[in-house]
């Protein structure tokens, strides 16, 4: 079988892992930075980084609008921490100029686990993942506070793991965030699986795209 060209949006982020990742689990990935480059994916990964840089460089390079108009026209988007942001249709805690690609209806609160110091690792039960709890890196992490009747939930918080330092935004109780959903051919996690050498999330995002 064709292996899918999948993009990795390289604009900021953890670019380098994802295409790792990708690799591993049976795609070709490219790296994209033009307007021109969306026309041959099968699929895109917008990858962790900041949202609001990555919002105002999608806009530098003139790709905020023909990126959004793809997702619109059902364009295959995987969307880890600040690329679940992006896909966010809502967004709790941006900046006053910040703008998302939209696509998913979720509300999203930014930096919700915490700031960089409260980062952590842990593991989560995922839908659609076979294999056990799947390893999960929390850095700076998004929550999903609200979920639309057309996203399906794939994963919950169960716990911040040994020595995980309480969140220090005040947001509440960590147990139970939502932080893996699915609506159609859009898929986001608030965690980085790409870092943490388990391809499986990809694995999915990938038979997303071949279905």
């Amino acid at each position: 079988m064709v292996k899918p060209v999948i993009g990795v949006l390289a604009l900021q982020g953890d670019v380098r892992e994802h295409v790792a990742a990708l690799e591993a689990a049976g795609a070709r990935p490219v790296a994209v930075r033009r307007p021109t480059e969306l026309a041959a994916l099968d699929g895109l990964v917008i990858p962790g980084g900041e949202s609001t840089t990555i919002d105002k460089l999608l806009r530098i390079f003139e790709l905020f609008d023909p990126l959004r108009a793809a997702i619109a026209a059902g364009l295959p988007v995987y969307g880890s921490c600040a690329g679940m942001i992006l896909l966010a249709d809502r967004v709790l805690g941006a900046t006053h100029d910040q703008q998302t690609l939209g696509g998913l209806d979720v509300t999203v609160r930014r930096n919700a686990f915490g700031r960089q110091v409260d980062s952590f690792e842990s593991s989560v039960e995922m839908v659609g993942v076979p294999g056990g709890p799947v390893p999960a890196a929390f850095i700076r992490a998004p929550w999903v506070e609200e979920a639309g009747p057309a996203v399906q939930v794939l994963a919950r918080t169960r716990h911040r793991g040994a020595g995980a330092p309480e969140p220090s935004t005040g947001t509440g109780d960590v147990a139970g965030r939502i932080v893996a959903v699915r609506q159609g051919t859009l898929l986001a996690t608030s965690f980085h699986p790409e870092i943490t050498g388990d391809a499986r999330v990809h694995e999915l995002f990938v038979a997303i795209v071949k279905e």
